[in-house]
């Protein structure tokens, strides 16, 4: 597969990611009004703007996966900062490793580049399930994508399948980690923030990846 095509399909990825990140700003910003800082949307959609504009004026062509992956990660952190800014860009990073044997994005590579986002954010994060982060979505995501990986039609259905359920689920937990943690039990009742914005990364790649791994 040349280069140039999945450096194309990332960039699709990322400017859905950005598109859907205006819609929901508000959104997240009152679920991060709970029991956060109240700049979650905004912080997400500042990133992923500016991510989508960075690529918006890259040489695709001449690009690999792996690179507009590493481009992602310098670019959103160096909008953000912040604690979401070093989780995308370690999950991002993690996942430009992962593409640099030159693994082209058909469902086995979508699923590793699943993966990869989500264990780099673990990495640097050091959580776990039950945390209530964003980890909550991503890892039971990457989980159903695995078990589907068989069935290309099916992968980013379940994978946003579980995790929407996983985000859902935040809502009966205490937050251990983040800023939320502080509140201890005045954070149970509230979805994080974090989780459904991951939530809406998920259905971004869906909407990307649907129907280019059949077969």
């Amino acid at each position: 597969m040349v280069h140039g095509n999945d450096a194309r399909l990332l960039s699709r990825m990322f400017n859905k990611i950005s598109d859907a990140m205006a819609k929901e700003k508000d959104y997240l910003t009152e679920l991060d009004e709970a029991i956060g800082d109240a700049d979650h949307g905004i912080t997400m959609s500042l990133g992923f703007s500016a991510v989508a504009s960075e690529l918006s004026r890259s040489d695709l062509d001449s690009m690999t996966a792996a690179e507009v992956m590493a481009a992602a990660a310098t670019t959103f952190l160096d909008a953000v900062g912040a604690s979401t800014g070093p989780l995308y860009a370690t999950g991002f990073l993690h996942a430009s490793d992962r593409m640099n044997a030159h693994r082209p994005l058909d469902a086995a590579g979508q699923v590793a580049m699943l993966r990869a986002i989500t264990t780099g954010i673990q990495q640097r994060g050091k959580g776990m399930r039950g945390d209530k982060t964003m980890l909550d979505a991503w890892m039971p995501a990457a989980d159903a994508a695995e078990a589907r990986s068989g069935e290309p039609g099916h992968i980013w259905s379940s994978a946003c399948e579980a995790g929407a359920l996983g985000a859902k689920a935040t809502q009966s937990m205490i937050a251990l980690r983040g800023r939320a943690a502080r509140l201890g039990e005045r954070s149970l009742g509230h979805i994080d923030p974090g989780a459904a914005s991951a939530v809406v990364i998920l259905k971004a790649m869906r909407e990307t990846f649907d129907g280019t791994a059949s077969g």
